[in-house]
């Protein structure tokens, strides 16, 4: 392989994001000279010199494993999506933590629903928005929260121009958006972006930034991914059977989709939405009003009125498509999503129950389903593990193959201790960069890491310090607690609990062990996953809708302590982790209190579970118990499992049925 040749090769892997769970492959790019932290590989490729390629171009091994990985890749794309059955709209993406398009679990969702996708050889292409802001990044400042924001260009991340524009209708005006592509897996990635120069400077910001801005702004944001969503994906040539949206911040696709409907045989808008409704799918992922987008009647209204006018119809009629239960003078995107959508579901059992409540009085809100949610185990299962699964489990594990996970029972004790110890070292080193604190790698570390909403409690062991404070002391039984995640902006109390967390990890009390990770990514979630032993997870119940942060600790050994909620109410069986006791009080304060005494409650013996042989390593029933864990829960926590799901009682029936 000459040094053209070579280059080329490296450009290839690097633009196609397979490499983001597939370790071999990421290795490669970590050994280019060229190579640094928080930088994509399709960048540290074009960055070699010509003498730096012929150095590489001289190395047989390096050569040799450049191109088994480019065969291996032109292998998977013999399969690729060309014309998706399914088109699944999301706006946002957690691919890897270096194309930063995600701000935490509806966008991690959605990478690992495209990653199983392409896993699994199923027939959907994607939709979504380019962000030259991306999200923010966060850093302390004071013991404060303060973000800083970042340019991306979607050349560096190796994406494709399609040479599409396509036109979006915003009100009184109509803004253009460029259409780029990028590729993970066998799955097509469609992403629209308003930056153009024949834009005005207002429009040219509408996709600036994941949920920036105000309530204006994020109405402009879902106009372009639902109408230029559903637009780009007819330029492109594809003619889904099924539009899946993922909440409602993409729900104007039905906008579109009735526009055609009336443009053809739909003599009213009744019958457009019989026309259209065989089509949409729409997953709600929010089990409280307040995660819904609602939008004020006076300010929606300007932006309907183009297809009012279009169709003939009183803008009254279409404000109904979206009728909220509690205000008149309000547009809810999860009624309009209900009210066009065939099959409508939730994304935990508890969830769809919780959603059928939620929703009862919209119509079609009585019939939500559920479908779990998973993770992509080859993006969160450490490359340690990933090695001892494949050589004794069999390739399988990873697409929850409950005959490949009953084999974990033949996995020696020592083999599993080796390689956790393997795994906590990247933590180790990432706690002393990030927080200048130190990890006793013997100690029992338990992690908290999510976004600082209030319901998720992140302050909630706190309401007993003098409880705290004796757990973080015990000398005999080490604990360690690690927080990371980040609040909105615009979010006080989320920034309040990181104060909080942050002021007591500098406290005397907390005696070194209980510290908080700053700028929480994609990278420090998997360096939490590799290295705790301990997920703790205390929301308000039913407050969580799936969650999938336990999941990733659990694929790695890591067991769940948590309130029975989303995922967690299903899965647990009483000896995979342990249930937080749920309160009866009626009254919050109360409620907290008791919720918090039994968390630590439970943290003690915990502890003393984990250190039961003295022996500086996790006990023998501790790793029986990890076992178990593993046998029980692999099977479940995938997105192989979850889209496999989706596929067999939502896509492939509504497909059936056209």
């Amino acid at each position: 392989m000459d040094r053209n040749d070579l280059r080329s090769a490296l450009l290839r892997l690097a633009s196609n994001h397979l490499w983001t769970y597939e370790y071999r492959t990421a290795a490669l790019f970590d050994a280019l000279p060229t190579a640094t932290v928080d930088q994509h590989p399709f960048t540290a490729v074009r960055s070699l010199t010509d003498d730096q390629v012929a150095s590489l171009a001289a190395d047989d091994a390096f050569v040799g494993a450049v191109a088994d990985r480019l065969a291996h890749l032109d292998g998977v794309m013999a399969s690729a999506v060309t014309s998706p059955d399914v088109v699944y709209y999301s706006p946002e993406f957690g691919i890897t933590d270096v194309v930063p398009q995600y701000s935490g679990g509806l966008g991690i969702l959605a990478g690992d629903h495209l990653k199983s996708v392409s896993d699994l050889e199923i027939g959907l292409g994607a939709v979504g928005l380019f962000y030259r802001h991306g999200f923010f990044r966060q850093y302390l400042d004071g013991g404060r929260q303060a973000e800083r924001i970042e340019t991306y260009q979607a050349d560096d991340f190796g994406f494709t121009d399609t040479g599409i524009v396509v036109e979006v209708p915003v009100a009184d005006r109509v803004v253009d958006a460029k259409v780029w592509k990028m590729e993970v897996g066998r799955v097509p990635l469609l992403l629209l972006d308003t930056d153009l120069p024949q834009n005005s400077e207002h429009d040219r910001a509408i996709t600036d930034q994941l949920y920036g801005g105000d309530q204006l702004h994020r109405l402009e944001q879902e106009l372009v991914l639902g109408v230029g969503g559903a637009r780009a994906v007819a330029a492109m040539g594809w003619t889904p059977g099924v539009h899946h949206s993922n909440e409602g911040h993409a729900g104007f696709l039905a906008i579109e989709l009735l526009d055609r409907a009336r443009a053809g045989d739909a003599a009213t808008l009744d019958d457009a939405i019989e026309a259209i409704r065989p089509h949409v799918l729409f997953t709600t992922h929010t089990p409280v009003p307040a995660g819904i987008d609602r939008f004020a009647h006076a300010m929606i209204a300007p932006h309907l009125q183009p297809w009012a006018d279009s169709w003939g119809d009183p803008i009254a009629d279409v404000l109904a498509l979206g009728p909220d239960p509690d205000d008149a003078k309000t547009f809810n995107m999860a009624a309009l999503c209900l009210k066009v959508a065939a099959r409508a579901n939730g994304v935990s059992k508890l969830h769809g129950e919780v959603s059928r409540d939620l929703f009862g009085d919209v119509p079609g809100g009585s019939d939500i389903s559920s479908v779990t949610n998973g993770v992509h185990a080859r993006t969160w299962v450490s490359p340690t593990l990933q090695d001892l699964f494949d050589a004794r489990l069999g390739t399988d594990w990873a697409l929850g193959n409950a005959g490949a996970w009953e084999r974990i029972d033949d996995v020696e004790s020592d083999a599993i201790v080796t390689a956790r110890a393997t795994d906590k070292a990247p933590l180790i080193e990432l706690l002393a960069e990030r927080s200048g604190a130190t990890l006793d790698p013997d100690a029992l570390v338990i992690g908290f890491a999510r976004r600082f909403a209030t319901y998720k409690r992140a302050n909630l062991l706190l309401r007993h310090p003098d409880v705290l404070a004796a757990l973080l002391a015990d000398d005999e039984r080490p604990i360690h607690i690690l927080f990371a995640g980040k609040a909105h902006p615009a979010d006080k109390p989320g920034k309040q609990l990181i104060e909080q967390v942050v002021a007591y990890g500098a406290s005397a009390e907390a005696n070194g062990r209980f510290s908080f990770i700053p700028d929480y990514d994609i990278g420090v979630a998997r360096a939490l996953y590799f290295g705790c032993d301990v997920w703790l997870n205390n929301p308000v119940r039913p407050r969580e809708a799936s969650g999938t942060s336990g999941e990733k600790a659990a694929l790695n050994g890591g067991l769940n302590c948590s309130i029975l909620d989303g995922w967690w109410a299903e899965m647990s069986d009483g000896r995979n982790g342990w249930d937080i006791p749920t309160s009866d009080a009626t009254d919050d304060d109360v409620r907290d209190t008791e919720e918090s005494a039994s968390a630590l409650s439970l943290l003690g013996d915990i502890a003393a579970e984990f250190h039961a042989d003295g022996s500086g390593r996790p006990s023998e029933a501790w790793v029986d118990r990890m076992r178990h864990n593993w046998r029980t829960l692999g099977p479940k926590v995938t997105a192989a499992r979850m889209v496999s799901d989706y596929d067999n009682e939502l896509y492939q029936p509504m497909l059936r049925a056209l």
